[in-house]
């Protein structure tokens, strides 16, 4: 009971909000101006230890500026940061020894082999982690010999990803970890940073694939002109009212739709598309008018919004549609 206590009050969740008492980052009231453009205007955002967070946004949107002032890399012009429990800003070498960076491009000595490069990046650090488990980690064992030269792009990567790692980081910064990458590439990838996770690292990702947020994340954030515009989970946000569910089906020959209801269908091809932010009582009067009158409804599917819905429509606000109410009141 006392270790139940201890944890419940060590972390809560909030609709879709983590909320912890020694959070891994820590940021209130976050600005940064060049000029006269505010590239970071007051933002808040709290990453728990152990949690894989994903800041998504467009380009220019303040990511780049807000993960360098998280890194301590770049000043601020006000607000509060924590990060490990440090101002990034007067960071001394041991914080600095906590945290891992994977930038988007890195130079390494390409004669180098996997195993010398791992070596040498841990000579930097006080408390390395060995070369042997930062490749059984990343996926690179096999090819502790191998020149850096003759490296698949892929697996240049993980070996990017083992350098941010080579200190036995805390905290990891991945910035655009899959970009160029093919299919398969990125999901062995994902594998990697999966597996990072369950170590309990703290990862801090920027991401311009959807996909990877929604798959990897267990909370995201987009940020649009220097501010944050949603928070959560990927699942809370793909569950937004603002997303519109779309049902869709084909009737079976014969059958006709009551006309209140035809008429605010759309047609794709030969299938009937419904689009609403509450789709649970529509199917219900939906599927009881079918078997009513033994219409069947060929391949009926509910397609719930995707965080790249959403994030598309928090970024660029497309046109919206909405259609609720009653088969059977329409008949």
């Amino acid at each position: 009971m006392r270790t139940s206590w201890l944890h419940l009050d060590r972390t809560f969740k909030r609709a879709g909000e983590l909320i912890t008492a020694n959070p891994a980052i820590s940021v209130t009231g976050l600005r940064k101006s060049y000029g006269g453009l505010k590239a970071v205007d007051g933002i808040d955002l709290e990453v728990a230890e152990g949690e894989v967070f994903a800041l998504l946004g467009p380009n220019g949107a303040g990511k780049t500026t807000t993960v360098e002032i998280l890194e301590g890399y770049r000043d601020r012009d006000a607000g509060r940061v924590q990060v490990l429990g440090h101002d990034p800003q007067k960071a001394d070498p041991a914080y600095k020894a906590r945290i891992g960076i994977v930038l988007q491009s890195t130079g390494m000595d390409p004669y180098l082999t996997v195993a010398e490069t791992l070596d040498l990046f841990g000579g930097y650090y006080p408390n390395p982690r060995s070369p042997e488990d930062i490749m059984a980690l990343v996926g690179l064992t096999e090819k502790a010999g191998v020149r850096v030269t003759k490296l698949s792009g892929g697996q240049q990567r993980r070996l990017d990803v083992g350098v941010g790692l080579a200190g036995d980081p805390d905290l990891l910064f991945l910035d655009e970890p899959t970009t160029g990458f093919d299919p398969g590439a990125r999901r062995n990838a994902w594998d990697m940073i999966k597996n990072l996770a369950a170590t309990g690292k703290t990862i801090f990702l920027t991401t311009h694939f959807m996909d990877e947020a929604q798959y990897l994340a267990d909370r995201v954030a987009i940020i649009n002109q220097g501010r944050i515009i949603a928070q959560g989970s990927p699942a809370t946000l793909a569950g937004r009212n603002s997303g519109a569910t779309v049902i869709r089906f084909k009737l079976g020959e014969g059958a006709a739709l009551p006309g209140p209801v035809r008429a605010a269908a759309k047609e794709v091809g030969d299938l009937l598309e419904f689009s609403m932010a509450n789709p649970v009582y529509f199917l219900h009067e939906l599927t009881g008018w079918a078997m009513a009158h033994s219409v069947t409804l060929e391949g009926l599917e509910v397609i719930r919004p995707s965080l790249e819905d959403v994030y598309l429509e928090l970024t660029q606000d497309p046109a919206k549609g909405n259609v609720e109410g009653s088969i059977e009141e329409a008949s």
